[in-house]
Formats: structure tokens, C-alpha cells, sequence
């Protein structure tokens, strides 16, 4: 398990390679606001810091036959969904950049193309929010598809907005988003049904 100072240590580590806060982000699987604050605070014993839980999945990441196995369940999930909703498939949309692996597999299984989406907090830094996120020209297109989104880890969910929205400007009808884990307990986003291998509850 991770403790604070190796998350401010890895978030150092990541900057210093040239990763903008939004990579860092999708690489410690927490919001761009606690990043901000791993970065800014790393010498500051004791300061308060935002609510959030860091995400390692990276035994389920480095072995290809676990992920193969998580991805066959999120297939499961998003079968059952598309089934209960009776609305149909034709492409799968990964998230770049961790929920491109998790799409692959969900694609193959359930015999649907594979598309990837981007986002902008993958290519710039916080400061350059005009700069928008794109569907990449290497994979499927989206114009006039049935689709579902696949991520690893929902923290705010912008990511996911952000990625609805496009799809639905780029001609596409999104009928399900799933993930891996959900740690903000969304279960849809504008109206598409959003379903997770596992949650995180809050109790305090």
C-alpha cells in the first residue's frame, strides 16, 4: 500500500520526467487537485491534504493474464447492461491511456471494432485547458455507432464527461460506461448507466 510520502515522492519523480499534471493524475489514479498538492506540499509535514485514495492496480497491470481476466469480467458487466437495455454494440472506446488495455479485451470478446479516446489532460498541462481531447485516427471511428466508454478509475468522473461528450458531438450513441473502480459512486452520467467491478464507499 502506498503512504503519503511515496506518493509525493513518485509525483516529484513523474514531474521531473517531464509528465504534466494530468499524466500524473492518470498515473497515481487520483484527481489533478491532489496531484497539485503532492507536488506543492512534499515538504510540508503535516499539512491537511484533499480527500482522496490513490488506486494501485499494477498487479492486475504488469501480467497480461490477470488483465485478460478482470477484462472478461468488465466484458460480463457490459454485456448484462446492453442486454437489460436492449441496445446493441459496435464499438468499444478505451480511455488513453490505462483504459486502453481493459477496451482491447472488452472489444475482442464481445466482437465489437476498438476505438480511443484521449483526453486533454493527457497532452497539456492545467494551464492550457483549451486544448481539447480527440479520438485517435489509428482506430475505429465512432459516426452513427452504438458504443461503451471503458476506464480503469473514475475519481471525479470529468474525464468521463468529457469523453461522453465528445463521442455524442462526433455522431456516436453511448449505451454504457464501465470500469474497473469506482471511487466516486456515479452511477450514470447523462443518463448512459455506469457499472464498476468495485466501489469505494465513504463512511465518513
Amino acid at each position: 500500500m502506498r503512504n503519503i510520502e511515496s506518493l509525493m515522492k513518485k509525483a516529484a519523480e513523474l514531474k521531473s520526467e517531464g509528465l504534466v499534471e494530468g499524466q500524473i493524475s492518470e498515473e497515481l489514479n487520483v484527481a489533478s487537485d491532489t496531484v497539485t498538492w503532492l507536488l506543492t506540499h512534499a515538504d510540508e509535514t503535516g499539512a491537511p491534504g484533499p480527500k482522496d485514495i490513490s488506486v494501485d492496480w499494477s498487479m492486475i497491470g504488469r501480467s497480461s493474464n490477470r488483465l485478460s481476466h478482470v477484462a472478461k469480467a468488465l466484458a460480463d458487466m457490459v454485456e448484462e447492461t446492453l442486454v437489460a437495455n436492449d441496445v446493441g454494440l459496435d464499438a468499444v472506446v478505451g480511455i488513453a491511456l490505462s483504459g486502453v488495455p481493459l477496451a482491447n479485451i472488452v472489444a475482442n470478446d464481445l466482437v465489437a471494432e476498438l476505438a480511443v479516446y484521449t483526453p486533454w489532460k493527457q497532452m497539456v498541462s492545467n494551464e492550457q485547458k483549451r486544448v481539447r481531447g480527440n479520438l485517435s485516427a489509428n482506430f475505429s471511428d465512432v459516426n452513427d455507432k452504438e458504443c461503451v466508454i471503458i476506464d480503469d478509475v473514475i475519481t471525479t468522473g470529468r474525464t468521463l464527461e468529457e469523453t461522453l461528450e465528445y463521442l455524442e458531438k462526433h455522431g456516436a450513441e453511448v449505451n454504457a460506461i464501465a470500469i474497473l473502480l469506482d471511487k466516486k459512486g456515479i452511477e450514470q452520467i447523462s443518463g448512459v448507466p455506469v457499472v464498476s467491478l468495485l466501489k469505494v464507499i465513504r463512511v465518513n
